[in-house]
């Protein structure tokens, strides 16, 4: 059964969207539903996962929510492009470090195309690029949660996106790197980075 692939054009509520991810999750389980890739943009919100800490907030008049992914504390807003995905890990050897290395390499690989060097660290988990000055600046942050050996939420991309907004957090719990986004590192047309990143991913989770 094929992966349905939804992309909404409008910013969609962080919590709206988890709960669509959790009841596709269920009726994945039930083989009612065909796998998901989501690709959307969120309202402005900082969301923090499984590993976030209080005093990674600097600014306590943020809009904040706690959410079941792994990770820490993050920001989502306009011109940031979030990839959701609910895939049966059971079809797929129950292999978690395999999808997260399938996310690792699907952004890696496309960005590439766009002539836009950059690494996964599995220290700090995402994916990180040099900048002109030698320091690293994490790209893409990358959050999963498993249950019942299926995998969702996924991966959000900085494209156009405000980089102000990451002072007010220790963002992924890292205060010894930056944060930058796609037309900081290389003006040029991201159009096409929808479908770049879902052809790649689906190529990565086939492998």
């Amino acid at each position: 059964m094929s992966i349905e692939i939804k992309k909404s054009v409008k910013p969609v509520k962080y919590k709206l969207a988890i709960t669509m991810l959790e009841e596709r999750l269920e009726q994945i389980k039930l083989n009612k539903k065909r796998e998901l890739i989501w690709i959307l943009e969120h309202e402005e919100i900082y969301t923090g996962g499984t590993s976030f800490k209080d005093n990674e907030i600097l600014d306590k008049s943020i809009n904040f929510i706690k959410t079941n992914r792994g990770g820490k504390i993050t920001y989502h807003g306009p011109g940031q492009l979030v990839f959701y995905f609910v895939i049966d890990l059971s079809k797929r050897g129950k292999k978690i470090k395999k999808i997260i290395t399938a996310i690792e390499n699907t952004i890696i690989s496309t960005l590439k195309k766009y002539d836009i060097d950059c690494f996964a660290d599995r220290k700090n988990i995402g994916i990180w690029h040099e900048n002109n000055h030698g320091n690293l600046d994490k790209i893409a942050a990358i959050g999963i949660k498993v249950k019942k050996w299926i995998a969702y939420h996924g991966f959000a991309l900085n494209i156009s996106n405000k980089l102000d907004v990451y002072k007010k957090i220790v963002p992924c719990g890292i205060n010894n790197r930056g944060i930058s986004n796609l037309n900081k590192i290389k003006k040029q047309n991201y159009n096409n980075i929808k479908q770049e990143l879902i052809q790649n991913f689906l190529t990565n989770i086939k492998n």
